[in-house]
């Protein structure tokens, strides 16, 4: 069983930045993506980017890319989710979540954390 916590979500002002992390635990983890994921109020949940595990490749929606940025640290098992740039549309509460296998779905969702940017 994996568990994932997001934590460093708050309030921000549009134009700032704010970091977050999700730590993974278990047993053993390990997993072959690491995602985060964004729901607005009143919206469907949205990919948001992702990094492979080992390799460290990155993906990301078009509307962040260029402003966020995905990291990991595989000894701590952690990942990351640097926001620049924020806007207002930016605010939802962001998930993390983690594909173990190749083909898979995203098998293990962290409760989230909220972040809302103010105009």
């Amino acid at each position: 069983q994996v568990q994932l916590v997001e934590s460093g979500g708050g309030l921000v002002q549009a134009g700032g930045s704010l970091r977050l992390s999700c730590a993974a635990s278990g047993r053993t983890f390990s997993a072959y993506k690491m995602g985060w994921f964004r729901q607005a109020p009143g919206k469907e949940r949205e990919f948001v980017g992702a990094v492979t595990w080992n390799l460290g490749n990155e993906y990301y929606a078009d509307s962040v890319k260029g402003r966020f940025t995905i990291s990991r640290d595989n000894a701590k098992n952690t990942v990351y989710l640097q926001m620049a740039s924020l806007k207002p549309e930016d605010t939802a509460v962001y998930y993390c979540a983690a594909l173990i296998t190749v083909g898979s779905s995203w098998n293990y969702w962290g409760p989230g954390t909220q972040v809302t940017v103010s105009s």
